[in-house]
């Protein structure tokens, strides 16, 4: 199979694009851009729509996916989990094509050709996946803990099933680095919830699941739910904030070292035991971390006995209460004017789709704790206030507004990531050549291109 690198390998591709794009690509500035990776691709192909009444059949797009697997096989034999084009193809097929490599130092672009989030500072993350948790000293385990009760319920309900021995529990203490509470070693002394043990049952399993109220994992599969168990792109991490109403039993937190995860609800959401419970909380009670979110996790029960005794509660979090919001959004739906948005604790700044004259940041100009902002292109009537804004982590502004501040060399240094915001389909070399600019200010890795040249012959 022709390498990465090789006209070859994309002429496939190239085709499609050139007969389904071809009077755009004959226009002045024409081309073509997408995004290939394991996992999927965006292209500017339009696919043929099913006859009335029936499902896209596979030999419709089959074309399309013969091309991109011979992309993505490539991309396999050099181990790169995927890569961005951009190519321009005259009527008589004459072809320029940019490969664009993000890099190490460039997060994955979302559905398109453009950078994702630069990383300024390499190992870097935003606040919340650095907030460990509150100490919490009156927190006290939940009267509704019955050990007794817990293992005879379950001996009971999963009869003959082999539980892990004492050097197998420490064993995985260990590993974790922290002991199990007396709750999750009684669990485990009764089942160890080996899929072998269950002679590949499902039945068995079943049994298990409705006996505990979760997707038991095995022994070997327990982990620490802490805030790199949660990875998230910079750009919607930094929009997060961490926030604990004084009447929540969990704290608002990404994860935690004390939140132990050993169980799934069947749907994707973990579910933990909570040694580091928020204000109204009891060490050692039961949470559910859901896949969807990105902070926070829902209360299940007081404790295992309680959710093995009882089953799970709907899952509720505190309230957030009169307090101003620490993410804090300005556009035409939301609220209407940065004045508006600005108190000491706010943390995130987005300002959105807007109507009105541009706006002023004067009015979180020295905010304590402002470390987010993100701004829609046209939205800032001076892009040079945010020099003043000294404590920004992460920056994201429309390629013109970093123009002005990159011109002016007043790009705040104190930042750990940016991205360009990119609206509609501009040509996506102007905006990696704007990223490099970014990056070399930090003395960052580049966004590399590679260009290729062919002829795809006659127009099919």
């Amino acid at each position: 199979m022709p390498s990465l690198h090789e006209f070859p390998t994309w002429e496939p591709l190239l085709r499609l694009l050139w007969a389904g794009n071809a009077g755009s690509l004959a226009a002045p500035g024409g081309h073509v851009a997408g995004q290939i990776s394991h996992y999927g691709w965006s292209l500017p192909l339009q696919r043929r729509i099913p006859r009335p009444g029936q499902a896209a059949q596979v030999e419709d797009m089959q074309d399309e996916f013969d091309a991109v697997q011979r992309i993505q096989g490539a991309l396999a034999d050099i181990g790169a989990d995927g890569i961005s084009f951009t190519a321009e193809i005259t009527p008589a097929g004459r072809t320029v094509l940019h490969l664009i490599s993000p890099g190490p130092a460039v997060e994955p672009g979302i559905g398109g050709p453009h950078p994702g989030s630069l990383l300024l500072v390499e190992d870097s993350f935003p606040e919340p996946w650095r907030r460990l948790p509150d100490p919490v000293p009156r927190a006290v385990p939940s009267p509704s803990v019955d050990l007794a009760s817990l293992e005879r319920t379950l001996r009971e309900r999963v009869p003959g099933a082999i539980g892990a021995t004492e050097a197998e529990i420490a064993a995985t203490e260990a590993r974790l680095g922290v002991a199990l509470p007396d709750e999750l070693k009684v669990l485990y002394r009764v089942t160890r919830a080996r899929w072998e043990d269950w002679g590949e049952d499902h039945t068995v399993a079943d049994r298990v699941f409705s006996a505990v109220g979760c997707e038991l994992f095995p022994l070997d599969d327990l982990y620490i739910a802490d805030a790199p168990s949660r990875p998230c792109p910079w750009r919607f991490a930094a929009m997060e904030a961490v926030v604990t109403p004084p009447d929540a039993a969990v704290q608002g937190l990404v994860g935690s070292p004390g939140w132990i995860a050993f169980g799934d609800n069947g749907g994707g959401d973990r579910i933990a035991v909570d040694l580091t419970p928020g204000p109204r909380g009891h060490t050692g009670q039961i949470i559910m971390l859901n896949h969807e979110d990105n902070i926070g996790a829902d209360h299940l029960a007081d404790s295992l006995t309680d959710l093995v005794m009882n089953g799970r509660s709907p899952g509720h979090r505190g309230r957030r209460g009169a307090h101003p919001p620490a993410v804090a959004r300005v556009n035409i739906r939301s609220l209407s004017s940065v004045q508006a948005a600005a108190h000491p604790g706010l943390e995130v700044l987005s300002i959105g789709v807007w109507e009105g004259e541009p706006l002023s940041l004067t009015p979180v100009t020295g905010l304590p704790r402002l470390r987010t902002l993100t701004a829609y292109p046209g939205t800032l009537a001076d892009p040079l206030q945010i020099a003043k804004l000294t404590g920004l982590e992460f920056l994201e502004l429309g390629p013109e507004d970093w123009r002005v501040l990159l011109d002016a060399e007043a790009v705040p240094r104190g930042l750990s990531a940016a991205a360009i915001e990119v609206h509609g389909s501009p040509h996506p070399l102007p905006i990696v050549a704007l990223a490099n600019e970014l990056l070399a200010l930090w003395g960052r890795p580049p966004i590399t291109q590679t260009i290729l040249e062919g002829h795809l012959g006659p127009g099919t």
